[in-house]
């Protein structure tokens, strides 16, 4: 981790983890239905995968991004 206070750090925030939990489940459920041949599927997670992107902004910008106020990060060892 750097050790300049302005640094954004990593994206280890509530924030951060939220929305790459949701895309990564609607990326691995979008490839499931595209392989048995399912549009409608493919469609409703790729709605999903664009819904967690926003989730994340709106948390980022509810205080839970990596400089917001409900935002306290851990200790590394």
């Amino acid at each position: 981790m750097s050790a300049n206070p302005n640094d954004p750090g990593e994206g280890h925030s509530p924030a951060a983890w939220t929305t790459v939990v949701i895309m990564l489940v609607a990326f691995a459920a979008g490839t499931f239905f595209f392989i048995i041949n399912l549009p409608i599927g493919v469609i409703v997670s790729a709605v999903v995968l664009v819904l967690g992107l926003i989730i994340g902004w709106i948390m980022s910008k509810a205080g839970y991004g990596v400089n917001g106020p409900k935002f306290t990060p851990k200790a590394h060892s």
